[in-house]
Protein backbone atom coordinates (compact mmCIF):
# COMPACT_ATOMS: atom_id res chain seq x y z
CA UNK A 1 0.00 0.00 0.00
CA UNK A 2 1.59 3.22 -1.19
CA UNK A 3 0.25 6.46 0.73
CA UNK A 4 -1.35 7.90 -2.02
CA UNK A 5 -4.23 5.01 -1.35
CA UNK A 6 -5.18 6.10 1.82
CA UNK A 7 -6.87 8.79 0.30
CA UNK A 8 -10.99 8.30 0.89
CA UNK A 9 -10.26 6.30 3.70
CA UNK A 10 -11.10 6.44 7.12
CA UNK A 11 -6.91 6.49 8.23
CA UNK A 12 -5.98 6.74 12.11
CA UNK A 13 -1.91 6.39 13.74
CA UNK A 14 -1.33 3.91 16.22
CA UNK A 15 1.55 5.33 18.57
CA UNK A 16 3.62 8.85 18.65
CA UNK A 17 7.34 7.77 18.82
CA UNK A 18 9.59 8.56 16.16
CA UNK A 19 7.98 6.42 13.64
CA UNK A 20 5.05 7.45 14.47
CA UNK A 21 5.80 11.00 14.15
CA UNK A 22 7.60 10.83 10.49
CA UNK A 23 4.06 8.48 9.56
CA UNK A 24 2.23 12.05 10.13
CA UNK A 25 4.74 13.93 8.66
CA UNK A 26 4.91 11.65 5.15
CA UNK A 27 1.01 11.61 4.96
CA UNK A 28 0.42 15.40 5.63
CA UNK A 29 3.38 16.14 2.73
CA UNK A 30 1.27 13.80 0.66
CA UNK A 31 -2.58 13.94 1.47
CA UNK A 32 -2.76 17.47 3.59
CA UNK A 33 -6.89 17.14 3.34
CA UNK A 34 -6.95 13.57 4.70
CA UNK A 35 -8.62 13.42 8.02
CA UNK A 36 -6.26 11.59 11.03
CA UNK A 37 -6.83 10.11 14.40
CA UNK A 38 -4.03 9.55 16.48
CA UNK A 39 -4.16 6.77 19.03
CA UNK A 40 -1.78 7.81 21.83
CA UNK A 41 -0.98 8.78 25.52
CA UNK A 42 -2.35 11.08 28.13
CA UNK A 43 1.36 12.73 28.05
CA UNK A 44 1.72 12.90 23.98
CA UNK A 45 -1.93 14.44 23.25
CA UNK A 46 -0.70 17.99 24.09
CA UNK A 47 2.28 17.42 21.54
CA UNK A 48 0.10 16.39 19.16
CA UNK A 49 -2.13 19.45 19.71
CA UNK A 50 0.78 21.71 19.61
CA UNK A 51 1.16 20.92 15.56
CA UNK A 52 -1.54 22.93 14.70
CA UNK A 53 -2.80 20.21 12.55
CA UNK A 54 -7.12 20.98 12.55
CA UNK A 55 -7.45 17.46 10.88
CA UNK A 56 -6.02 15.74 13.00
CA UNK A 57 -7.91 14.16 16.05
CA UNK A 58 -6.27 13.13 19.11
CA UNK A 59 -7.84 9.55 21.54
CA UNK A 60 -5.93 7.51 24.31
CA UNK A 61 -8.93 4.99 23.98
CA UNK A 62 -7.42 2.39 21.28
CA UNK A 63 -9.28 -0.48 22.35
CA UNK A 64 -11.00 -3.12 19.31
CA UNK A 65 -13.78 -1.07 19.46
CA UNK A 66 -12.42 2.12 18.43
CA UNK A 67 -9.67 0.62 16.15
CA UNK A 68 -12.44 -1.29 14.60
CA UNK A 69 -13.79 2.47 13.33
CA UNK A 70 -11.11 3.15 10.51
CA UNK A 71 -9.88 1.07 7.46
CA UNK A 72 -6.75 1.81 7.84
CA UNK A 73 -4.42 1.98 10.69
CA UNK A 74 -0.68 2.60 10.67
CA UNK A 75 0.95 1.16 13.81
CA UNK A 76 4.02 1.99 15.45
CA UNK A 77 6.56 -1.24 15.07
CA UNK A 78 6.60 -1.05 19.43
CA UNK A 79 2.99 -1.99 19.26
CA UNK A 80 2.47 -5.51 18.58
CA UNK A 81 0.02 -7.01 16.26
CA UNK A 82 -0.74 -9.98 17.98
CA UNK A 83 -2.46 -7.70 21.10
CA UNK A 84 -5.72 -8.49 21.67
CA UNK A 85 -7.20 -5.24 20.42
CA UNK A 86 -5.58 -5.40 17.50
CA UNK A 87 -6.49 -8.82 16.38
CA UNK A 88 -10.08 -8.38 17.20
CA UNK A 89 -10.09 -5.47 14.70
CA UNK A 90 -8.03 -6.86 12.03
CA UNK A 91 -10.84 -9.64 11.85
CA UNK A 92 -13.34 -7.23 11.62
CA UNK A 93 -11.59 -5.57 8.37
CA UNK A 94 -8.90 -3.28 9.34
CA UNK A 95 -6.01 -3.22 7.95
CA UNK A 96 -3.21 -2.13 10.17
CA UNK A 97 0.77 -1.53 7.87
CA UNK A 98 3.71 -0.08 8.95
CA UNK A 99 5.69 3.07 8.20
CA UNK A 100 8.48 0.85 6.57
CA UNK A 101 5.70 -0.71 4.25
CA UNK A 102 4.60 2.37 3.29
CA UNK A 103 8.04 2.85 2.26
CA UNK A 104 9.01 0.02 0.34
CA UNK A 105 5.65 0.26 -1.53
CA UNK A 106 6.64 3.53 -2.63
CA UNK A 107 10.32 2.36 -4.00
CA UNK A 108 10.33 -0.68 -5.36
CA UNK A 109 13.32 0.17 -7.53
CA UNK A 110 15.53 1.04 -4.69
CA UNK A 111 18.64 -1.03 -4.61
CA UNK A 112 18.39 -1.95 -0.74
CA UNK A 113 20.54 -3.82 1.69
CA UNK A 114 18.18 -5.19 4.76
CA UNK A 115 20.10 -6.37 7.92
CA UNK A 116 18.26 -7.65 10.71
CA UNK A 117 19.58 -9.60 13.51
CA UNK A 118 19.18 -9.85 17.68
CA UNK A 119 22.83 -8.39 18.12
CA UNK A 120 24.73 -6.19 16.05
CA UNK A 121 22.51 -5.03 13.26
CA UNK A 122 22.80 -0.88 13.97
CA UNK A 123 26.83 -1.65 13.77
CA UNK A 124 27.01 -4.07 10.18
CA UNK A 125 24.46 -1.74 8.81
CA UNK A 126 25.93 1.49 9.90
CA UNK A 127 29.62 -0.47 8.70
CA UNK A 128 27.83 -1.01 5.70
CA UNK A 129 26.80 2.46 4.44
CA UNK A 130 30.61 3.38 5.77
CA UNK A 131 31.86 1.03 3.01
CA UNK A 132 30.20 1.49 0.22
CA UNK A 133 30.75 5.64 0.46
CA UNK A 134 34.25 4.27 1.04
CA UNK A 135 34.01 3.27 -2.56
CA UNK A 136 32.11 5.78 -3.91
CA UNK A 137 28.61 4.91 -3.71
CA UNK A 138 26.23 7.58 -2.85
CA UNK A 139 24.49 5.51 0.16
CA UNK A 140 21.53 6.24 2.39
CA UNK A 141 21.64 4.90 5.91
CA UNK A 142 18.18 4.33 7.96
CA UNK A 143 15.52 2.63 9.34
CA UNK A 144 15.82 1.30 13.04
CA UNK A 145 19.15 2.63 13.62
CA UNK A 146 17.28 6.39 14.46
CA UNK A 147 16.24 7.44 10.81
CA UNK A 148 12.87 6.41 10.05
CA UNK A 149 12.59 5.44 6.40
CA UNK A 150 9.92 7.97 5.70
CA UNK A 151 11.65 10.66 7.23
CA UNK A 152 14.54 10.33 4.62
CA UNK A 153 14.22 12.27 1.32
CA UNK A 154 14.18 10.70 -2.08
CA UNK A 155 17.28 12.15 -3.02
CA UNK A 156 20.44 14.44 -1.14
CA UNK A 157 19.99 18.07 -1.13
CA UNK A 158 22.05 18.30 -4.51
CA UNK A 159 19.66 16.15 -6.33
CA UNK A 160 20.93 13.24 -6.47
CA UNK A 161 19.89 9.96 -5.61
CA UNK A 162 21.16 7.19 -3.30
CA UNK A 163 22.53 4.05 -5.20
CA UNK A 164 22.22 2.01 -2.37
CA UNK A 165 20.03 1.95 0.85
CA UNK A 166 21.42 0.25 3.74
CA UNK A 167 18.47 -0.17 6.31
CA UNK A 168 18.33 -1.83 9.55
CA UNK A 169 15.44 -3.69 10.63
CA UNK A 170 14.01 -4.75 14.03
CA UNK A 171 11.77 -8.08 14.67
CA UNK A 172 8.69 -5.50 14.92
CA UNK A 173 9.57 -4.08 10.99
CA UNK A 174 10.59 -7.49 8.88
CA UNK A 175 7.31 -8.52 8.41
CA UNK A 176 6.79 -5.06 7.27
CA UNK A 177 9.05 -5.71 4.35
CA UNK A 178 7.19 -8.97 3.35
CA UNK A 179 3.58 -6.86 3.42
CA UNK A 180 4.75 -4.17 1.11
CA UNK A 181 5.26 -6.86 -1.93
CA UNK A 182 8.34 -5.68 -2.93
CA UNK A 183 11.49 -7.76 -2.82
CA UNK A 184 14.80 -6.26 -1.19
CA UNK A 185 17.41 -7.07 -3.12
CA UNK A 186 19.52 -7.84 -0.41
CA UNK A 187 18.86 -9.50 3.23
CA UNK A 188 21.42 -10.18 5.72
CA UNK A 189 20.08 -12.06 8.84
CA UNK A 190 23.65 -11.80 11.44
CA UNK A 191 21.97 -14.32 14.00
CA UNK A 192 19.29 -15.24 16.20
CA UNK A 193 18.55 -15.39 20.04
CA UNK A 194 15.63 -15.23 22.33
CA UNK A 195 14.36 -11.46 22.43
CA UNK A 196 11.07 -9.01 22.56
CA UNK A 197 8.85 -12.28 23.47
CA UNK A 198 6.79 -9.70 25.47
CA UNK A 199 5.87 -8.67 22.09
CA UNK A 200 6.13 -11.91 19.83
CA UNK A 201 4.19 -14.03 22.40
CA UNK A 202 6.76 -16.61 22.49
CA UNK A 203 10.39 -17.80 21.08
CA UNK A 204 8.76 -19.97 18.18
CA UNK A 205 6.85 -16.22 16.73
CA UNK A 206 10.05 -14.30 17.61
CA UNK A 207 12.30 -16.56 15.24
CA UNK A 208 9.80 -16.52 12.31
CA UNK A 209 8.95 -12.88 12.61
CA UNK A 210 12.63 -12.12 12.46
CA UNK A 211 13.07 -14.46 9.26
CA UNK A 212 10.13 -13.23 8.02
CA UNK A 213 12.89 -10.85 5.82
CA UNK A 214 14.09 -13.79 4.00
CA UNK A 215 11.48 -16.50 4.17
CA UNK A 216 8.01 -13.82 3.18
CA UNK A 217 9.81 -10.85 1.58
CA UNK A 218 12.30 -13.12 -0.43
CA UNK A 219 14.94 -10.90 -1.19
CA UNK A 220 16.92 -11.63 -4.64
CA UNK A 221 20.22 -12.59 -2.31
CA UNK A 222 20.34 -13.57 1.50
CA UNK A 223 23.23 -13.42 3.57
CA UNK A 224 23.56 -15.49 6.66
CA UNK A 225 25.69 -16.48 9.39
CA UNK A 226 26.67 -20.14 8.51
CA UNK A 227 27.86 -19.95 12.27
CA UNK A 228 24.45 -19.43 13.61
CA UNK A 229 22.74 -22.54 14.41
CA UNK A 230 19.64 -21.72 13.57
CA UNK A 231 19.95 -20.42 10.26
CA UNK A 232 22.75 -22.63 9.25
CA UNK A 233 19.82 -25.10 7.86
CA UNK A 234 17.95 -22.67 6.18
CA UNK A 235 16.43 -23.41 2.91
CA UNK A 236 15.36 -20.57 0.94
CA UNK A 237 14.16 -21.44 -2.29
CA UNK A 238 13.11 -18.07 -3.86
CA UNK A 239 16.73 -16.55 -2.94
CA UNK A 240 20.54 -16.70 -4.13
CA UNK A 241 22.03 -17.45 -0.76
CA UNK A 242 25.63 -16.22 0.60
CA UNK A 243 27.09 -17.51 3.53
CA UNK A 244 29.49 -15.91 6.17
CA UNK A 245 31.62 -17.66 8.92
CA UNK A 246 31.68 -19.91 6.31
CA UNK A 247 35.57 -21.12 5.05
CA UNK A 248 34.52 -20.56 1.29
CA UNK A 249 33.09 -17.01 2.08
CA UNK A 250 34.27 -13.99 3.54
CA UNK A 251 35.56 -15.29 7.79
CA UNK A 252 37.83 -14.93 10.39
CA UNK A 253 40.85 -16.59 11.30
CA UNK A 254 41.63 -15.27 15.08
CA UNK A 255 41.86 -11.82 13.70
CA UNK A 256 42.90 -11.99 9.57
CA UNK A 257 39.88 -11.46 7.49
CA UNK A 258 39.67 -14.14 4.63
CA UNK A 259 37.38 -14.36 1.51
CA UNK A 260 37.87 -17.98 1.04
CA UNK A 261 41.56 -18.55 0.96
CA UNK A 262 42.49 -15.50 0.12
CA UNK A 263 43.89 -13.04 2.97
CA UNK A 264 43.00 -9.87 3.05
CA UNK A 265 44.18 -8.06 6.27
CA UNK A 266 44.38 -8.06 9.80
CA UNK A 267 41.36 -6.48 12.05
CA UNK A 268 42.78 -6.43 15.05
CA UNK A 269 43.04 -2.31 14.42
CA UNK A 270 39.24 -2.30 13.17
CA UNK A 271 37.29 0.19 15.59
CA UNK A 272 35.00 -2.59 16.45
CA UNK A 273 34.59 -3.64 20.40
CA UNK A 274 34.38 -7.33 20.32
CA UNK A 275 35.15 -10.06 18.31
CA UNK A 276 31.55 -10.81 17.37
CA UNK A 277 31.35 -7.21 15.60
CA UNK A 278 34.95 -7.80 13.53
CA UNK A 279 32.93 -11.48 12.29
CA UNK A 280 29.90 -8.58 11.06
CA UNK A 281 32.56 -6.82 9.03
CA UNK A 282 32.43 -10.32 7.19
CA UNK A 283 28.53 -9.83 6.71
CA UNK A 284 29.13 -6.61 5.21
CA UNK A 285 31.20 -7.62 2.66
CA UNK A 286 29.61 -10.68 1.61
CA UNK A 287 26.36 -7.82 1.75
CA UNK A 288 28.70 -5.71 -0.73
CA UNK A 289 29.86 -8.64 -2.95
CA UNK A 290 25.69 -9.56 -3.48
CA UNK A 291 25.11 -5.80 -4.93
CA UNK A 292 28.23 -6.79 -7.79
CA UNK A 293 30.43 -4.30 -5.69
CA UNK A 294 34.30 -5.68 -5.65
CA UNK A 295 34.75 -6.32 -1.32
CA UNK A 296 37.76 -6.52 -0.79
CA UNK A 297 39.41 -3.22 -2.40
CA UNK A 298 37.08 -1.65 0.66
CA UNK A 299 37.65 -3.83 3.25
CA UNK A 300 40.71 -1.67 4.64
CA UNK A 301 38.14 1.47 5.22
CA UNK A 302 36.65 -0.17 8.35
CA UNK A 303 39.78 0.44 10.15
CA UNK A 304 38.29 4.52 9.66
CA UNK A 305 35.26 3.58 11.09
CA UNK A 306 33.53 5.28 14.06
CA UNK A 307 31.66 2.75 16.35
CA UNK A 308 27.98 3.82 17.30
CA UNK A 309 27.07 5.15 20.61
CA UNK A 310 25.18 3.01 23.57
CA UNK A 311 27.08 -0.16 21.73
CA UNK A 312 30.05 -1.03 23.65
CA UNK A 313 31.18 2.58 24.14
CA UNK A 314 34.39 3.36 25.71
CA UNK A 315 33.58 7.00 27.56
CA UNK A 316 36.78 7.06 28.83
CA UNK A 317 37.74 6.86 32.52
CA UNK A 318 37.39 9.10 35.35
CA UNK A 319 39.72 8.92 38.70
CA UNK A 320 40.99 5.60 37.63
CA UNK A 321 37.87 3.73 36.80
CA UNK A 322 36.85 3.00 33.10
CA UNK A 323 32.82 3.52 32.06
CA UNK A 324 31.69 1.40 29.09
CA UNK A 325 28.30 2.33 28.22
CA UNK A 326 26.76 -0.64 25.85
CA UNK A 327 22.80 0.82 27.03
CA UNK A 328 21.38 -1.24 23.80
CA UNK A 329 21.89 -4.75 25.41
CA UNK A 330 18.76 -6.05 26.23
CA UNK A 331 19.53 -9.96 26.17
CA UNK A 332 21.35 -12.01 28.06
CA UNK A 333 23.06 -13.13 25.52
CA UNK A 334 24.28 -9.18 24.79
CA UNK A 335 25.73 -8.83 28.55
CA UNK A 336 27.77 -12.21 28.01
CA UNK A 337 29.55 -10.80 24.89
CA UNK A 338 29.94 -7.51 26.41
CA UNK A 339 31.71 -9.30 29.35
CA UNK A 340 33.99 -11.46 27.39
CA UNK A 341 35.47 -8.00 25.68
CA UNK A 342 36.69 -6.77 28.94
CA UNK A 343 37.42 -10.38 30.17
CA UNK A 344 41.21 -8.77 31.00
CA UNK A 345 39.91 -6.14 33.01
CA UNK A 346 38.45 -5.66 36.45
CA UNK A 347 34.61 -5.26 35.87
CA UNK A 348 31.61 -4.20 38.14
CA UNK A 349 29.04 -5.53 35.21
CA UNK A 350 25.22 -3.67 35.89
CA UNK A 351 22.03 -5.88 34.90
CA UNK A 352 18.85 -5.66 34.89
CA UNK A 353 15.80 -3.05 33.64
CA UNK A 354 12.41 -4.02 32.18
CA UNK A 355 11.21 -7.69 32.67
CA UNK A 356 10.71 -9.22 29.74
CA UNK A 357 11.03 -13.01 31.28
CA UNK A 358 14.03 -14.28 29.46
CA UNK A 359 15.78 -16.95 30.90
CA UNK A 360 19.09 -15.86 32.57
CA UNK A 361 20.39 -19.17 33.47
CA UNK A 362 22.50 -19.90 30.52
CA UNK A 363 24.29 -16.04 31.19
CA UNK A 364 24.38 -17.77 35.27
CA UNK A 365 26.20 -21.11 33.77
CA UNK A 366 29.01 -19.62 31.86
CA UNK A 367 29.76 -17.19 35.35
CA UNK A 368 32.49 -19.58 35.60
CA UNK A 369 34.09 -18.60 32.56
CA UNK A 370 33.32 -14.71 32.55
CA UNK A 371 32.76 -13.82 36.15
CA UNK A 372 33.51 -10.04 36.07
CA UNK A 373 35.01 -8.90 39.23
CA UNK A 374 31.04 -7.56 40.58
CA UNK A 375 27.52 -7.14 39.64
CA UNK A 376 25.33 -4.94 40.34
CA UNK A 377 21.32 -5.71 39.63
CA UNK A 378 18.85 -3.22 39.11
CA UNK A 379 15.32 -2.58 37.47
CA UNK A 380 12.37 -4.74 37.15
CA UNK A 381 13.72 -8.24 36.76
CA UNK A 382 16.74 -7.15 39.14
CA UNK A 383 15.65 -9.25 42.27
CA UNK A 384 15.52 -12.17 39.54
CA UNK A 385 18.55 -11.95 38.33
CA UNK A 386 20.38 -11.56 41.57
CA UNK A 387 18.32 -14.77 43.10
CA UNK A 388 19.83 -16.61 40.32
CA UNK A 389 23.32 -15.51 40.87
CA UNK A 390 22.99 -15.30 44.84
CA UNK A 391 24.48 -19.26 45.17
CA UNK A 392 27.35 -18.44 42.38
CA UNK A 393 28.71 -15.08 44.15
CA UNK A 394 28.58 -16.93 47.28
CA UNK A 395 31.60 -18.95 46.69
CA UNK A 396 33.56 -16.37 46.51
CA UNK A 397 33.11 -15.69 42.28
CA UNK A 398 32.28 -12.57 42.61
CA UNK A 399 30.49 -9.66 44.36
CA UNK A 400 26.96 -9.34 43.83
CA UNK A 401 24.94 -6.33 45.27
CA UNK A 402 21.30 -4.87 44.54
CA UNK A 403 20.83 -1.42 43.50
CA UNK A 404 17.69 0.45 43.89
CA UNK A 405 18.35 2.47 40.40
CA UNK A 406 20.80 3.25 37.54
CA UNK A 407 22.52 6.05 39.46
CA UNK A 408 22.77 3.65 42.92
CA UNK A 409 23.83 1.20 40.37
CA UNK A 410 26.80 3.37 40.05
CA UNK A 411 27.83 4.26 42.63
CA UNK A 412 27.75 0.71 43.90
CA UNK A 413 29.64 -0.18 41.54
CA UNK A 414 32.28 2.28 41.84
CA UNK A 415 32.76 1.17 45.29
CA UNK A 416 32.77 -2.14 44.69
CA UNK A 417 36.24 -1.71 42.27
CA UNK A 418 38.04 0.61 44.71
CA UNK A 419 40.07 2.82 42.35
CA UNK A 420 40.65 0.34 39.52
CA UNK A 421 38.86 -1.29 36.76
CA UNK A 422 35.48 -0.84 34.70
CA UNK A 423 32.14 0.02 35.21
CA UNK A 424 30.35 -1.63 32.61
CA UNK A 425 26.25 -0.58 31.56
CA UNK A 426 24.77 -4.03 29.48
CA UNK A 427 21.99 -4.49 31.40
CA UNK A 428 20.92 -7.30 28.98
CA UNK A 429 17.03 -5.64 29.49
CA UNK A 430 15.04 -2.83 28.01
CA UNK A 431 14.89 0.64 29.52
CA UNK A 432 11.10 0.83 29.49
CA UNK A 433 9.40 2.02 32.80
CA UNK A 434 12.34 3.65 34.14
CA UNK A 435 13.45 5.48 30.79
CA UNK A 436 12.01 6.26 27.45
CA UNK A 437 14.84 4.06 25.40
CA UNK A 438 17.75 2.84 25.65
CA UNK A 439 19.41 6.23 24.45
CA UNK A 440 18.22 8.05 27.71
CA UNK A 441 19.17 5.30 29.56
CA UNK A 442 22.62 5.56 28.28
CA UNK A 443 23.13 9.52 28.50
CA UNK A 444 22.15 8.98 31.91
CA UNK A 445 24.76 6.28 32.74
CA UNK A 446 27.36 8.85 30.87
CA UNK A 447 26.38 11.87 32.88
CA UNK A 448 26.53 9.72 36.69
CA UNK A 449 30.45 8.78 35.49
CA UNK A 450 31.40 12.65 34.44
CA UNK A 451 30.76 12.81 30.60
CA UNK A 452 28.87 15.21 28.80
CA UNK A 453 25.53 13.28 27.10
CA UNK A 454 25.73 15.19 23.92
CA UNK A 455 28.93 14.61 22.82
CA UNK A 456 29.08 10.84 22.85
CA UNK A 457 25.46 10.45 21.23
CA UNK A 458 25.28 11.25 18.30
CA UNK A 459 25.18 8.48 15.15
CA UNK A 460 27.06 9.21 12.72
CA UNK A 461 26.34 9.20 8.62
CA UNK A 462 22.22 8.93 8.98
CA UNK A 463 20.29 9.86 5.91
CA UNK A 464 22.05 10.00 2.37
CA UNK A 465 25.97 10.87 1.86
Amino acid sequence: MRISQLEGSRVALWGWGREGRAAWRAIRARLPALPLTLFCSEAEVAEAASLGDALLTTSTRADAEALSAFDVVVKSPGISPYRAEAQAAAARGTRFVGGTALWFAAHADARTVCVTGTKGKSTTTSLLAHLLRAGGHRTALAGNIGLPLLDVPDAAPDGRLPEFWAIELSSYQTGDVAASGVRPEVAVVLNLFPEHLDWHGSEARYVADKLALVTAARPRTAVLNAADPRLAGLQLPDSRVLWFNREDGWHLRGDALYRGDAFVFDTAAVPLPGRHNRGNLCAVLAAIEALDVDAAPLAGAALDFRPLPHRLQWLGERDGIGYVNDSISTTPHASLAALDCHRDRRVAILLGGHDRGLDWSAFAARMHEVAPAAVVTMGGNGRRIHELLAPLAAGGGFALEAAADLPDAVARARRLLGGEGVVLLSPGAPSFGAYRDYTERGRHFAALAGFDPDAISTIPGLGIQ
